[in-house]
């Protein structure tokens, strides 16, 4: 079978679904291509839920800005879809830390995030002689059934064909400037004859270039847990972040009435980058990964500075591939991925490390789409 669209999108995470609606919008006759069962069933759910306003980025001035000014976006366009009803705080250890608590301080008065010293009753939770200080912020989770849902009625709104459980195999040229795409399912093979192609597919971004001779973009993937667990009563409701080094984070998890404990030591399970010894794919490696909980360790190295936290019961984890661009390990920073025609001309690669800077690919994507067009369907 062959069809023909302006817009293929691969990718039914958040970024590939509202990239699709997005370009719907605009006129565009828009097929999104999901290889799970699910929209937003991946990177998209199993994460921290966090949406802050650049407090996580100490070290790199320019995604804590980004983050700012994404964070009043994201804010307004999914409040049907957050949850701020906890107190979040933000704590600075005395030792290991890579930035000091006035470094903290100066950093987010630069970038205009808010700040202020924790109340005594938050920092009674923490125990002094491993926090210099604790200060109170203002951030939210995402309630990622409710963005699952909202998206699936805007692409359903924006007469976007969504195609799950099909996954795009090759891309080649044709004549007139456009693409083919191979596309494998259950049922066979389709391909798809498209103006342009947007991969959004995250982890498994060079897995198509890999098969079509393209050129690959240095990715670095870790097998990720977040341990979701129950608190006692006394830390129920807070947010709890410890910077900037070897810490841990505490962030309700909404849909659940849990919270998730990630640890920057304990959270990743193994590492490894593209491309792989065994041309694997970044989602076979995970298949194939053994997965054993590191709740303990997290559990005791986080009572350290949170003694309460030691009376927390391990319910599950979530399990998934968290993948970064090598160039920003340095500085923990999380800038977007917006590499336009990557290898073929009208094939788009994007990566978003952060929920929130899907403003800064859209306006990419509009910049891009004002100076060159894709071929449409006639």
């Amino acid at each position: 079978m062959t069809m023909d669209c302006d817009a293929l999108v691969v990718g039914g995470g958040f970024y590939g679904c509202t990239i699709a609606a997005h370009l719907a919008r605009q006129g565009q006759t828009v097929q999104l291509v999901e290889a799970g069962a699910d929209l937003l069933g991946r990177a998209s759910y199993s994460n921290q839920a966090r949406v802050h306003q650049g407090y996580h980025y100490p070290r790199s001035l320019i995604t804590g800005y980004r983050s700012r000014a994404n964070y009043r976006r994201f804010s307004e366009a999914y409040a049907d879809c957050t949850f701020r009803d906890f107190r979040a705080v933000y704590a600075i250890g005395r030792e290991f830390s890579k930035v000091t608590a006035a470094q903290f301080d100066l950093f987010c008065r630069r970038i205009g995030a808010p700040i202020g010293p924790a109340d005594p009753d938050l920092q009674q939770f923490f125990d002094p002689t491993t926090i210099e200080a604790v200060f109170a912020v203002e951030e939210m989770t995402f309630d990622a059934v409710k963005l699952r849902d909202r998206v699936a009625g805007e692409l359903a709104r924006a007469s976007v064909q969504v195609h799950t459980r099909q996954r795009v195999h090759q891309i080649s040229p044709l004549p007139g400037d456009r693409l083919r795409v191979k596309i494998h399912s259950d049922a066979g093979e389709t391909v798809v004859r498209a103006g342009s192609v947007f991969n959004c597919t995250y982890s498994e971004l060079n897995r198509i270039a890999m098969a079509s001779g393209l050129p690959i973009v240095p990715l670095k993937h870790e097998l990720a847990e977040m341990a979701l667990v129950e608190l006692p009563s006394s830390l129920a409701h807070i947010g709890v972040t410890v910077m900037c080094g070897p810490f841990f984070s505490l962030m309700p998890f909404p849909s659940t009435p849990w919270h998730t404990l990630s640890h920057v030591r304990y959270t990743p399970h193994a590492a490894w980058s593209d491309p792989h010894p065994e041309q694997l794919s970044a989602y076979q490696v995970f298949d194939r990964a053994p997965k054993q909980t590191a709740f303990e360790r997290m559990r005791l190295d986080a009572a350290r500075y949170l003694p309460a936290i030691a009376q927390a019961r391990y319910v599950r984890s979530l399990w998934e591939v968290k993948t970064v661009l090598p160039a920003n390990e340095a500085d923990d920073g999380r800038p977007i991925l917006f590499r336009p025609h990557a290898g073929l001309a009208h094939y788009h690669l994007v990566l978003g490390a952060k929920i929130d800077n899907v403003f800064d690919v859209l306006d990419q994507i509009d910049a891009l789409t004002d100076t060159i067009s894709p071929p449409r369907v006639a």
